[in-house]
């Protein structure tokens, strides 16, 4: 894979990217494989995928992600899962992926360590933050990690009032409808092969000490523990709440 840099665009950023993720940048427009793109709007990864190109590109100021934030308040499912309190938690989000839920949790006033096992989804949205972090004040209180993050909780001196997981990439994985970014995020784990590893990641951290496991979940989807303290039913999603 290579790392094409659009004209004028190459700086010390996409040069730390490059280092980081061991890949050469070019100038021609590679058309054989999946490729990363880096132009004036930042970092985005194309898919190859039928003969069809697809991109993925994060961007917390605008779109989708960028509206959510702006009607934080409403996401009245996600701050049910987090408890009904004033008090400012300390998050573990153990699988951070795009990030749009901990964003969720950071624009409530709570503070998170993430971690993301993907070098590229890392990249992809470590880019976002250093673009969006002059504007979203909130964005220091993350602590944003590209690691095993199992390894990294038991390294964790501090006491987190809630551990995140939001093991889906598995379940997505398995369709073969999806498109656009979810069939990319399917790319990018199938090209470092971590596809497989999300969801045995639930019964490693409920073996842990912890005050609280939010899990979310389709909302069809198995039960796979019955200690289940209480749920939060959405439209498409649930969360199970363990404490």
């Amino acid at each position: 894979m290579q790392i094409y840099v659009s004209k004028g665009c190459l700086d010390k950023n996409i040069k730390n990217i490059s280092e980081f993720l061991k890949l050469d940048l070019v100038t021609t427009l590679p058309t054989y494989e999946s490729y990363f793109q880096y132009d004036k709007d930042g970092l985005s990864f194309v898919g190859d995928s039928s003969n069809s190109r697809s991109l993925l590109h994060v961007d917390f100021l605008k779109g989708k992600l960028g509206w959510r934030l702006k009607r934080a308040q409403h996401e009245g499912n996600l701050k049910k899962a987090l408890g009904k309190k004033d008090k400012k938690l300390f998050i573990f989000d153990a699988t951070a992926g795009l990030l749009s839920d901990t964003m969720i949790f950071l624009s409530l006033g709570h503070k998170v360590v993430a971690v993301e096992q993907s070098k590229i989804l890392f990249c992809l949205v470590n880019d976002a933050i250093q673009r969006a972090r002059d504007k979203i004040p909130y964005l220091n209180n993350l602590e944003f990690l590209n690691d095993n993050s199992q390894l990294v909780y038991k390294k964790q001196d501090k006491v987190f009032d809630a551990i995140y997981l939001d093991p889906m990439y598995p379940i997505i994985k398995k369709s073969t409808k999806k498109r656009g970014s979810i069939n990319n995020i399917k790319q990018i784990l199938e090209i470092e092969n971590l596809a497989s590893d999300e969801e045995e990641i639930i019964d490693i951290f409920m073996k842990y000490n912890y005050k609280k496991i939010i899990v979310k979940r389709p909302l069809k989807s198995e039960k796979k523990y019955s200690n289940i303290n209480y749920q939060v039913k959405g439209k498409t999603t649930r969360f199970d709440i363990y404490i």
